[in-house]
């Protein structure tokens, strides 16, 4: 019997991931999850009976370490109630911080950045560490390949990291490193296992995701439409998306890739920050506003019902009533179908974090007066949807009896009644209602 067949099954252990943040946290915890289920955990949702608790951060949004010290606060008595549970802080917020989690808060064993994990179960065998490097091999080639079980209709694929952008307020060069993009080989064999699991829906991730320009067949090196068309290929997916983008990296292939394959969603959420020339300039995004609006006609042009996305940040250091005005007129020029829009809040290590800030109260009027008019647009672009047929790909069933909620082909929640429906199933319908934040319909005749 081979050394293989007669080593004893590891002991089942409970795992229990909090994900803060983006959607590559949302992928990389399930990795981990991956990773440390070959060490013989199992997911839990119940943080009390965990063997093993992972908090893992995000350092995009405001107070992002403060956030996370107060969640390991509530974990102490569950620590001081059973010493050997093991408690690990993953991601952004690991890797800007590192050991000063240890040290700040004791009960943490383990610290890893996101491009560590892979090593996280050596690290939790030995019990306790920190692991913020940037390490020279692929952390995806030494990951466990997933069990043989069905996933849900739609997964993330991750097939870039870092940024080389170095945007003034930005963590992600300094938490996540310099662009990385995997290679082709490997991304169409993850897809592909996607797809033969019951996938029919892949978002393709990347801080700077349309920067990908990975290695091809036989060392060539392809841009990231030709990417999407070789996925497209994969029978049995229906749908392609990506997130997040540059405008600075939209090029000719992709905005065709847009025009011309129908597998790729007509939906793009494309960042432009600010509508004000000199302020785009202060946070180093390399591109103007006029700049980004031709942009928009040529996207525009080639998928005529794409919807636009975008984020915004409002009372950046140094902005002015007329700054604000600008990005006001770049909203109504564009007509997003909606938007994200924050007040900025410096973040350690970044260019602009020693700049004056504004007044608190000036950015939160701007901001609001910002958010009315991006609630306004995307109220009309959901109405705006009342009487077409969408298609829908159904996640889960919804909260009513025969009811299902699936994403639409603008990554709208569309409930509907179909109590012959199942998870999966990618359906016409008809849209009857729109709501605050969900579309409403029934299945197309």
């Amino acid at each position: 019997m081979s050394d293989q067949a007669s080593k004893p099954a590891p002991a089942v252990k409970k795992l229990f991931i909090k994900t803060y943040g983006c959607q590559m946290n949302v992928y990389d915890s399930q990795r981990m999850a991956e990773a440390m289920g070959a060490e013989g955990y199992v997911l839990t949702e119940n943080q009390s009976d965990a063997d093993m608790v992972l908090l893992n951060t995000c350092h995009i949004r405001e107070k992002a370490a403060e956030k996370l010290y107060s969640d390991l606060g509530r974990l102490k008595p569950l620590k001081a109630e059973r010493p050997d549970l093991k408690i690990g802080v993953a991601g952004c917020v690991a890797q800007a911080e590192g050991e000063e989690i240890q040290r700040r808060m004791p009960i943490v064993d383990l610290v890893v950045g996101p491009q560590a994990y892979h090593r996280l179960p050596a690290m939790a065998r030995a019990g306790r560490g920190v692991d913020t490097e940037f390490p020279a091999e692929d952390k995806f080639e030494h990951l466990p390949k997933p069990a043989a079980t069905r996933r849900a209709p739609a997964a993330f694929l991750t097939v870039q990291e870092g940024c080389d952008k170095f945007c003034a307020f930005c963590v992600v060069p300094y938490t996540r490193g310099a662009e990385v993009s995997r290679p082709v080989s490997r991304i169409l064999a993850e897809a592909r296992d996607l797809v033969a699991r019951g996938v029919r829906e892949i978002t393709l991730l990347g801080q700077n995701v349309n920067g990908w320009h990975g290695e091809g067949p036989e060392g060539s090196e392809w841009g990231f439409g030709r990417l999407i068309r070789a996925i497209a290929e994969i029978d049995g997916l229906d749908r392609i998306r990506y997130t997040t983008s540059h405008p600075n990296d939209m090029a000719d292939d992709l905005i065709a890739a847009h025009r011309d394959e129908p597998k790729l969603m007509p939906y793009l959420h494309l960042p432009v920050q600010s509508g004000s020339d000199r302020i785009l300039r202060a946070m180093n995004r390399r591109h103007t506003v006029d700049q980004y609006l031709r942009l928009i006609e040529r996207i525009r042009e080639a998928r005529p019902d794409i919807m636009l996305t975008s984020d915004f940040i409002v009372g950046f250091p140094g902005e002015t009533d007329q700054d604000h005005q600008g990005t006001l007129e770049l909203v109504r020029a564009v007509n997003f179908g909606t938007a994200f829009s924050f007040k900025y809040s410096p973040r350690p290590g970044t260019p602009a974090y020693e700049r004056p800030e504004i007044e608190g109260a000036v950015a939160d009027a701007r901001l609001q007066e910002l958010q009315a008019l991006l609630t306004s647009q995307q109220k009309a672009a959901q109405e705006g949807m009342v009487g077409r047929e969408l298609g829908v790909l159904f996640e889960k069933p919804g909260r009513n009896p025969g009811q299902m909620v699936g994403k639409s082909d603008y990554l709208h929640a569309v409930f509907v009644e179909a109590p012959a429906a199942k998870v999966g199933d990618l359906v016409r319908v008809r849209i009857t209602h729109s709501a605050p934040n969900s579309l409403a319909g029934v299945l197309a005749a």
